[in-house]
């Protein structure tokens, strides 16, 4: 009998749950603010992480960069600050567990504890497989998907004595589909958004509905990581649109961001079409970039 109540209690929050969502297409929701608030913020130094500095900054967030990339880094701390913005810069190498640990410590000491953190450092190396050299592969996974469990484990704790905070993955759309030649890429990304969503559930288990998590997954960005990448299909992003919608996400608490959103959609219909016609698609698509075939750069 109890069975059956909870079946029945199952399917009327999944009803509710649809007409919830369908009433915030149609209402906006309210933003939050950012004001005060301590941002920490990897890979500031370039692209993605650096517009996100310059969005956070002029919403009078307290900053600190990091970027392995100390040129970068302070030239964006520079303009975030002439934008009004407290601003630390920390030159960190996000695959070294232990700098990051030792840095998340100088930044308690210095600056306070993070509520907010944008795992966004990231790296790739266009090739196949074979052509890939294992330490590409290590460095590859040390960056994007574990530096985010060392970065979250060491700055969880204050967050969740507070049961305030909000820890955002910037992954990718080839976190949910994937493209030949960036295999440890597309895994690295996968790793990310599972990283994600169980984070999301663990917290939602131990009642900290006051941590918020969102995660960014763009088609192609134009931040130079990616040689002349193009598709007939996807548009290639410039970095301001990707981060007016991370923005947006973030203060919205929406939990999964993707740019453009119709992805999202696409997404759902592939899991129902047969192999052959996702092939067809794939092909449709023609997704071209400057990768390393065969020891030899080439336009795949």
């Amino acid at each position: 009998m109890k069975i059956i109540l909870d079946l029945l209690l199952l399917l009327l929050i999944i009803i509710y749950s649809y007409l919830e969502s369908l009433v915030k297409v149609f209402i906006p929701r309210r933003r939050k603010s950012v004001a005060g608030e301590i941002v920490l913020i990897t890979g500031a130094g370039h692209g993605i992480g650096r517009q996100t500095a310059y969005e956070f900054a002029k919403r009078k967030s307290r900053l600190v960069l990091w970027d392995i990339n100390k040129h970068g880094v302070e030239e964006t701390a520079a303009e975030c600050r002439k934008l009004g913005a407290t601003t630390h810069v920390f030159v960190v190498d996000c695959s070294n567990r232990e700098e990051i640990y030792r840095s998340v410590n100088q930044v308690k000491k210095e600056v306070g504890d993070v509520t907010i953190v944008v795992n966004n450092a990231g790296t790739i190396y266009p090739a196949d497989l074979l052509s890939t050299k294992d330490e590409e592969i290590t460095k590859t996974f040390e960056v994007n998907i574990l530096g985010h469990f060392w970065i979250t484990k060491a700055l969880l704790p204050s967050m969740i004595r507070r049961n305030h905070g909000h820890i955002v993955t910037v992954a990718s759309v080839c976190g949910h589909g994937v493209i030949p030649y960036i295999i440890p890429y597309c895994s690295s990304k996968f790793a990310a958004v599972g990283f994600h969503r169980a984070l999301t559930s663990e917290l939602e288990a131990l009642g900290k509905t006051g941590i918020k998590t969102s995660c960014l997954c763009p088609v192609f960005v134009n931040t130079g990581f990616t040689k002349n990448p193009s598709t007939r299909i996807w548009p290639v992003l410039e970095t301001d649109e990707v981060v007016r919608s991370l923005i947006d996400g973030i203060l919205t608490n929406k939990k999964m961001i993707f740019v453009p959103s119709y992805i999202n959609f696409s997404l759902t219909i592939e899991r129902f079409l047969p192999e052959r016609a996702l092939a067809a698609i794939n092909h449709v698509q023609d997704i071209q970039f400057e990768a390393v075939i065969g020891h030899k750069i080439k336009m795949k």
